[in-house]
């Protein structure tokens, strides 16, 4: 139980509900910040706006997937108001609260950093991972299909990267039929790439590995399928760039060509934000009763 347990919820999508739910099971006392549009209410959850909240008292905030764009803006789809995380914010909490977040990025680790306090990203766990690479998969096999006249049975796939979505991308375009490649670089990943009875390929040749594909598939949170990749691609090919923003395509040089390429992060949240949203709220029950309980312990 979170019993006693002040927590602040900033911002966020349909998976923060699952979230919020979960944690008032909990009988945490929650802060809601970015939530006025939200006609739900939950026992034990309160609507404030960010100047509202006294957060000497906060013992955790818990961020969207996203965290904090690099101005320090939280995404709040059930707000039109502009929620800003600042480090004034985080030195008015306790020392002990944990800051937890999907992904981070530059603003939000140096906000931490300069305030020492924790910053727990979910993401980077495997189970968090592996779990959510599951609506990844579902919603990129929806993509491929409303945007292709051509089944997937038979079709040539190409994944780039072997991480938890590549794999599971990879394993569930091969059970469909498809005729998949997988390109990475790790000697390990190639060698998983063949037991799984796909064509593994090193990324060093992905312009020679992309002729003739009718999707790729981009995991790779940087730029890979660049403009001399696209080039190699035949002209119906679609990409489906699953990376976190910005992605790994040059989105430019594709539009250029005619080839349609999509970006498609957080797709759990758009295809199944009920069950993304129940895998966060698994794992933050576990990390905070964890967190809790040994800082009971501690201050006994």
């Amino acid at each position: 139980m979170l019993t006693g347990m002040q927590i602040a919820v900033i911002g966020g999508d349909a998976r923060q509900l699952e979230i919020i739910r979960k944690l008032t099971e909990l009988d945490a006392k929650i802060s809601l910040i970015g939530f006025e549009q939200l006609d739900h209410a939950f026992t034990g959850a309160v609507k404030e706006k960010l100047e509202e909240v006294d957060f000497t008292n906060i013992d955790s905030i818990i961020l969207p997937v996203t965290g904090a764009n690099l101005e320090g803006q939280v995404e709040t789809i059930f707000s039109n108001e502009k929620v800003i995380l600042s480090e004034d914010i985080l030195f008015k909490t306790p020392e002990h609260c944990i800051i937890y977040s999907g992904i981070s990025n530059p603003y939000l680790n140096h906000i931490v950093k300069q305030s020492k306090r924790t910053l727990v990203q979910l993401f980077s766990r495997d189970d968090v991972a592996i779990y959510n690479s599951i609506p990844t998969v579902e919603g990129t096999i929806m993509m491929a299909i409303q945007h292709t006249d051509f089944t997937i049975h038979g079709s040539n796939i190409t994944v780039l990267g072997l991480g938890r979505c590549g794999m599971s991308t990879a394993r569930a375009f091969h059970a469909l039929g498809a005729k998949v490649k997988v390109g990475a670089r790790k000697s390990e990943h190639l060698a998983r790439i063949t037991e799984m009875g796909v064509t593994p390929f090193h990324l060093d040749d992905i312009e020679k590995a992309v002729a003739g594909t009718d999707i790729l598939i981009n995991t790779i949170p940087h730029l890979i399928v660049s403009a001399a990749v696209i080039a190699k691609l035949p002209s119906h090919t679609l990409i489906i760039d699953i990376a976190s923003k910005p992605g790994g395509t040059d989105f430019r040089y594709a539009e250029k060509r005619g080839i349609k390429a999509l970006l498609a992060p957080s797709l759990p949240g758009i295809v199944a934000p009920k069950t993304a949203g129940q895998i966060l709220a698994n794992v933050l029950s576990q990390l905070l009763q964890e967190s809790y309980k040994n800082r009971k312990e501690t201050e006994k």
